[in-house]
């Protein structure tokens, strides 16, 4: 008799922690991810500022599980869920499966919001996959390189401003380290131009910086970055955003216009568009961000054995960090091994507020735990700990310290490579009709290619065996 089968959708922290907290059950777990790997979000801007590699951060989500029997890992985007046949469908390439389900855990996350223009993704990338950090980091030390090249005054200034979108923890931390780069760590690098002259901006529509934080640190936070060289640019939406800069309109109606070859989005999330096919069929409304209504036990209406957590879910409020998926993880689990168990149904899903925490720069950072507040170097101390804790890996964790240590106590970045492919891959793929499943050969043309290479292969050992190889091929008689 088949074991019941356990299909987690996701490898972040939700499909992750929920696969890991399953490991003694009796059942089988297949996770379905469209990544190869279990990404550490919060570190994405140090991917994208030369301090970390993206293997630091997103260790093989194979790797991290290869010693847990019972999970089976497959690469796919789901595409369908159909939950009265209670199966999975996810495409990688051309390939579809089909994946049966007894018990479902929904973790796909959420991508970036553009609030509505999504043109402006096409040159503000978000902060929400290794692709994107990878382009960032492109697009960031590719515009000292440019400016380095300007003939103009004009041209060096539009290169060297940087315009972060959203005043978050994201936004701030990318903010700080950009600036970071040009006062301290690009400085000596380039002689023709001062980087110490870029301008790096922080704009937002709210009035404050981290507005989770409170008034107070986020009062504390924003003086930090101005001392730092950021320009914290509040009460301003973007309106207009293209190839050269953006466009900011404030409360009373007035818009400034900034030249700028770099711009980051860090503003705004949207759940996985996953809640909205289970919305059609459950009822179930959505938020705002798309997340969907779930009840107390983090189940859909009418549907027990199916679970969404993380960013995807709706309930009390809760914020979209790493710490709800977690948790609503190791909940979803338990409820699945007390059923089969035949215990008693576990108590409402209760979060429990472990705090939050933003870098500003190098020995800077904001903590708020309840009532705790903290700034400053102690601050940035707590930081360190906390993600070295949270980092997958023992190795990970080693070469990431090794890593700070250079790029915090010394001026150095150790990944600071860049290529066009990282900058211009995304646009151009999203330019061709059928993105990436439109390059992918089909199993028919694979078996095509395979004969070919065979008959090659072939053809190569017999000219060895006859020892035909040096020999001249008479081609018959001239005349």
């Amino acid at each position: 008799m088949a074991r019941h089968h356990v299909v987690v959708i996701g490898s972040g922290f939700g499909g992750l922690f929920t696969a890991k907290a399953l490991r003694r059950a009796d059942v089988d777990v297949t996770l379905i991810s469209r990544t190869t790997h279990h990404l550490f979000q919060p570190l994405l801007y140090q991917v994208a500022t030369g301090i970390l590699s993206q293997g630091e951060i997103a260790p093989p989500t194979r790797e991290v599980l290869a010693r847990q029997k019972n999970v089976r890992v497959i690469l796919g985007t789901v595409d369908a869920i159909d939950l009265t046949a209670q199966t999975v469908s996810s495409h990688i390439g051309g390939r579809m499966t089909t994946t049966a389900y007894d018990s479902l855990v929904v973790a796909a996350g959420a991508g970036q919001s553009y609030f509505g223009n999504d043109q402006f993704a096409e040159f503000a990338p978000g902060m929400k996959s290794i692709d994107d950090a990878l382009e960032l980091r492109g697009r960031i030390f590719g515009a000292f390189e440019l400016a380095e090249l300007a003939e103009t005054e004009e041209e060096i200034t539009r290169q060297l401003t940087f315009v972060v979108v959203g005043a978050g923890p994201t936004g701030v931390e990318m903010a700080g380290q950009i600036a970071e780069l040009s006062q301290r760590v690009l400085q000596r690098d380039f002689r023709a131009i001062n980087t110490r002259e870029a301008r790096v901006l922080l704009v937002d529509a709210a009035p404050q910086v981290l507005p989770p934080f409170g008034s107070k640190l986020g009062e504390v936070a924003k003086k930090s970055l101005e001392q730092h060289g950021v320009e914290v640019v509040l009460g301003a939406m973007v309106t207009e955003l293209d190839e050269r800069g953006v466009t900011l309109q404030f409360k009373d109606g007035t818009t400034q216009r900034v030249e700028s070859a770099c711009k980051v989005w860090a503003a705004g999330v949207q759940a996985n568009a996953l809640t909205k096919t289970l919305s059609e069929q459950t009822g179930a409304p959505l938020d705002r961000a798309g997340r969907i209504a779930v009840n107390p036990d983090l189940t859909l209406p009418g549907y027990p054995e199916v679970f969404v957590i993380g960013d995807m879910m709706a309930l009390d409020n809760l914020p979209g960090v790493a710490q709800v998926a977690i948790q609503g993880a190791k909940y979803s689990a338990k409820t699945i091994t007390r059923r089969l168990g035949g215990k008693d149904p576990m108590p409402a899903f209760k979060y429990f507020d472990k705090g939050s925490m933003a870098t500003i720069s190098r020995f800077s950072a904001v903590v708020l735990i309840k009532k705790f507040r903290l700034s400053g170097f102690l601050a940035w101390l707590a930081w360190l700990a906390l993600h070295l804790v949270y980092l997958t890996g023992f190795k990970n964790r080693v070469t990431a310290l090794g890593h700070w240590a250079v790029s915090f106590l010394g001026r150095g970045r150790a990944e600071r490579a860049v290529t066009e492919q990282q900058v211009y891959a995304r646009r151009a793929i999203e330019r061709i009709q059928g993105g990436t499943r439109a390059l992918a050969s089909s199993p028919e043309e694979w078996n095509r290619v395979r004969t070919e290479l065979e008959q090659q292969a072939a053809e190569e050992a017999r000219l060895t065996d006859e020892k035909q190889r040096g020999v001249a091929v008479s081609t018959g008689p001239t005349i």
